[in-house]
C-alpha cells in the first residue's frame, strides 16, 4: 500500500515538471517570438529612415534648380512630405528624443522651412537660395551616414540592440559594445553632426523666436523678491504677509513664484507684472451663466489695468467659466495679445489668470493699410454663408503677425467655420473649424 502511494505521488510529480517544463518553453518559444517580431519591425523602421533620407536629399537636391513659383511651390511641398516620412520612421526606431535630438530637429526645421517656402508664391531670395543649399549638403551627408549604416547591419558588422542595451554598455564603458550597436552608430552620427544655417523665416523653428523678448516689458528694469511679492498682493488684492515665497525660475522669462494658501502666482522679474495665478478651489456647483462669468472676468481686467479688451469665446468646465479676451486697437482685435480669466460659476469669484500672449504680444501696432475691402474678400468664401465679420490680427507660425478679415461662416450641412483673408493680398490664409456648445466655443 505504501509502494502504491510511492507510485501516485512520483507519478503526480513527474506530470506535474512534465506540465511546467512545457509551460516554461511555450512562455520561453513565445518570448523568442515576440523579440523577434520586434526586432524586424525596428529593423524595418530602420529601412524606412534610410529610405526617407535617401529621399529627402533627392528632393532638396531638386529644390536647388526650382525657379518659377509654381515649381517651387511643388518641389518645396514635396521636401515637406519627405521630411515628415522621415520623421515618422525616426519615431518608430527604439531611441529616445535626446539620444537622435541633432537628427530629429534637423528633420524637423527642414520640413518646416520648405513648407514656409512652397507658401510663399515668389522665386527664393538670395539668403533662402542660400539655406537650402546647405541644408541640401547636410541632407546629403546624413542620407550617406544611414546608407552606411545600413550596409553594415546588412552584413553583421552592427546589430540592431535595444537602446537600453546600447545605455548600459556605455555606463559601464564597453566602448566595443556600443560601437558595435546600431544606436552605436547613430550615436556617432550625432557627435559628428554637420553644421546647419540659421533659419529665419516664418515659423516654429526659425532662430528669430529664440531670442524674442516679451514687447509689453520692453525697457523695463528687473524687480526684486520684495517688489515681486508685493506687485502680486496689490494684483490679488491680499496682504504681502499672506504670501510665501516659492523661489525664482530662469528660462527665456524668469518669475518670481509665491504660495498664499492655495494659491501659486507668478510674477515676472523683468517689469515686476503678474504673468498668471491659479487657485486650487473646486466649486461643487454652478449658479451663474456663462455671460456673468464674463462680465465679472471682463471687470476684473479692467481695474487691472488692461484696457480696450474684446471677449474672444469662452470654455466652461468643472464649475468654472474661462473666458479668453484679446485687446483691440481701433476696432481691430489682436489674437496675439491674449489674456485668460477663470471665474468660480458658485458665487463669480476669479481662481485664475493667464496673459504670456499679452506679455509677449502686446504693443501698439502700426497696422497695415486694408488693401483688399470685405466685400472683395467675400470672394473666397465660396459656397459659405456669412455670419459675421471684422478686422483681425492673427500670429503665424513664426510668431510673426497678418491683418486679416474675419468671417464667421455656416455651411450648407450647419458646420460652422472661421475664414481668414489677408487684408493685403486677398488670399486665404488660414481655415478653423468653430464647435459650439452648451459648455462654450472651441475652434480647430
Amino acid at each position: 500500500m505504501r509502494r502504491r502511494t510511492a507510485v501516485r505521488i512520483i507519478s503526480f510529480l513527474l506530470a506535474a515538471l512534465v506540465a511546467v517544463s512545457g509551460v516554461a518553453w511555450s512562455k520561453h518559444k513565445r518570448a523568442e517570438a515576440l523579440h523577434y517580431a520586434l526586432e524586424v519591425s525596428h529593423q524595418h523602421a530602420f529601412a524606412e529612415l534610410v529610405t526617407g533620407m535617401s529621399e529627402l536629399d533627392s528632393a532638396l537636391q531638386k529644390s536647388l534648380y526650382a525657379k518659377s513659383p509654381t515649381i517651387i511651390s511643388a518641389v518645396c511641398t514635396d521636401v515637406f512630405g519627405k521630411a515628415m516620412t522621415a520623421q515618422m520612421s525616426l519615431g518608430a526606431l527604439p531611441f529616445s528624443t535626446q539620444e537622435l535630438e541633432k537628427t530629429a530637429g534637423f528633420i524637423s526645421r527642414v520640413g518646416d522651412y520648405a513648407y514656409s517656402l512652397s507658401r510663399a508664391g515668389r522665386a527664393y531670395t538670395d539668403e533662402e537660395e542660400q539655406n537650402l543649399r546647405k541644408l541640401s549638403e547636410t541632407a546629403t551627408a546624413l542620407a550617406e551616414n544611414f546608407r552606411a549604416l545600413q550596409r553594415q547591419l546588412a552584413e553583421g558588422g552592427i546589430t540592431m540592440d535595444e537602446l537600453a542595451e546600447a545605455r548600459q554598455a556605455m555606463d559601464a564603458a564597453e566602448e566595443s559594445a556600443v560601437d558595435d550597436s546600431l544606436s552605436g552608430g547613430m550615436r556617432l552620427i550625432e557627435e559628428e553632426f554637420p553644421e546647419i544655417p540659421s533659419l529665419i523665416y516664418d515659423g516654429p523653428f526659425s532662430e528669430h523666436i529664440k531670442s524674442a523678448r516679451p514687447k509689453a516689458l520692453e525697457g523695463m528694469d528687473k524687480v526684486s523678491e520684495g517688489e515681486a511679492k508685493r506687485a502680486a498682493a496689490e494684483f490679488l488684492g491680499l496682504e504681502e504677509t499672506r504670501l510665501q515665497s516659492l523661489g525664482r525660475s530662469t528660462g527665456r522669462l524668469p518669475c518670481w513664484y509665491f504660495d498664499a494658501g492655495g494659491l501659486t502666482v507668478q510674477v515676472t522679474e523683468q517689469g515686476g507684472a503678474v504673468l498668471s495665478f491659479v487657485s486650487d478651489y473646486a466649486p461643487a456647483r454652478s449658479s451663474m451663466s456663462a455671460a456673468d462669468a464674463a462680465a465679472i472676468a471682463g471687470q476684473f481686467l479692467a481695474q487691472r489695468g488692461f484696457e480696450s479688451m474684446a471677449e474672444s469665446y469662452h470654455m466652461v468646465q468643472g464649475n468654472i467659466c474661462t473666458v479668453n479676451f484679446a485687446y483691440s486697437q481701433g476696432g481691430v482685435i489682436c489674437y496675439p495679445d491674449l489674456v485668460k480669466v477663470s471665474v468660480a460659476l458658485d458665487g463669480g469669484s476669479v481662481v485664475g489668470f493667464e496673459c504670456a500672449g499679452y506679455l509677449n504680444g502686446h504693443t501698439q501696432r502700426a497696422l497695415p493699410e486694408v488693401s483688399v475691402d470685405a466685400e472683395t474678400a467675400r470672394a473666397q468664401l465660396g459656397e459659405l454663408t456669412e455670419k459675421s465679420h471684422r478686422l483681425a490680427v492673427i500670429p503665424t507660425a513664426g510668431q510673426y503677425e497678418k491683418l486679416c478679415h474675419e468671417f464667421v461662416c455656416t455651411a450648407e450641412n450647419g458646420g460652422q467655420y472661421i475664414i481668414y483673408v489677408n487684408a493685403e493680398t486677398g488670399q486665404q490664409e488660414k481655415i478653423l473649424i468653430l464647435l459650439e456648445d452648451e459648455n462654450g466655443s472651441l475652434t480647430i
